[in-house]
C-alpha cells in the first residue's frame, strides 16, 4: 500500500541535541515546520514507517554510526527526491561537491549565518513544491489520456505528429469524416484546441 505524503516541514538530522535544539528554534522562529533526527538510522527507521517526506532534509556531514554521505547514498537507493540541503565543516566541503553531482540540492559551509541558511531552506522547500506541482500534473495528463480509447490513441499521435486529416485516413484506412470526429473527441478529451497544444501536452507526459 502506498504511503500518503505528510505536510511540507524541515527534516533535520544531527547527531549532536545542542546543533539540533539551535536549529529547531531558528526554524520554527521563522514559520516552518521541524521534524527532528538524532542521526542516519532514525530518519531512515522513519522513511520505513511513516508517510513519504515532504519538505527538505538538512543533513549533518559528519555523523555516528552514519555519515551524513552515507545516509543521502541510502536515500538516492530508496528513491527519496526531495531536496536534501548538507551542513558542512571546511574539510567537508569536497565530500559535499561530490553529493552534489550525485543530485543533493546544497551545501551550506559551518559556521553558518542564520539568514542564509533559512533563505537556503525555503529554496529547497519551495524546489519540493514545484516537484510536486510537476508530479501532479502529469498524474493528471496521465489520467486524460487513460481515458482515450485506443482509436482515439491512434489519431492522437498522428495529429500530434503534423499529419493532416487525408493522411491520417490513409494511414487507417478510415474516411475523413471518421478523423475528424476522432480529433475532435481528442481534442474535448484532453482540454486542447490544436495540434501544437495537444504535442506540448504530450512533450510533457
Amino acid at each position: 500500500m502506498s504511503k500518503s505524503a505528510e505536510k511540507p516541514q524541515v527534516h533535520l538530522v544531527d547527531d549532536e541535541a545542542t546543533v539540533r535544539a539551535a536549529l529547531e528554534f531558528l526554524f520554527t522562529s521563522h514559520g516552518l515546520t521541524v521534524s527532528s533526527y538524532d542521526g542516519g538510522p532514525a530518519l531512515l527507521q522513519r522513511l520505513a514507517d511513516g508517510p513519504a517526506l515532504r519538505g527538505c532534509i538538512l543533513l549533518d556531514v559528519r555523523m555516528e554510526p552514519l555519515s551524513g554521505l552515507q545516509v543521502y547514498d541510502e536515500l538516492v537507493a530508496r528513491g527519496i527526491t526531495i531536496p536534501v540541503v548538507f551542513l558542512t565543516g571546511h574539510g567537508d566541503i569536497r565530500m559535499a561537491v561530490a553529493a552534489l553531482k550525485k543530485g543533493a540540492f546544497d551545501f551550506v559551509e559551518k559556521p553558518f549565518g542564520d539568514a542564509a541558511l533559512v533563505e537556503r531552506v525555503h529554496d529547497a522547500l519551495a524546489s519540493d513544491a514545484e516537484q510536486q506541482q510537476k508530479r501532479s500534473e502529469g498524474d493528471s495528463r496521465g489520467a486524460l489520456l487513460a481515458a482515450l480509447t485506443p482509436r482515439e490513441q491512434d489519431v492522437m499521435h498522428r495529429v500530434a505528429a503534423g499529419k493532416l486529416n487525408k493522411v491520417i485516413a490513409d494511414d487507417m484506412n478510415v474516411s475523413m469524416r471518421t478523423v475528424e470526429v476522432y480529433r475532435a473527441r481528442v481534442y474535448a478529451k484532453l482540454g486542447v484546441r490544436s495540434a501544437a497544444e495537444l504535442a506540448t501536452l504530450l512533450a510533457h507526459v
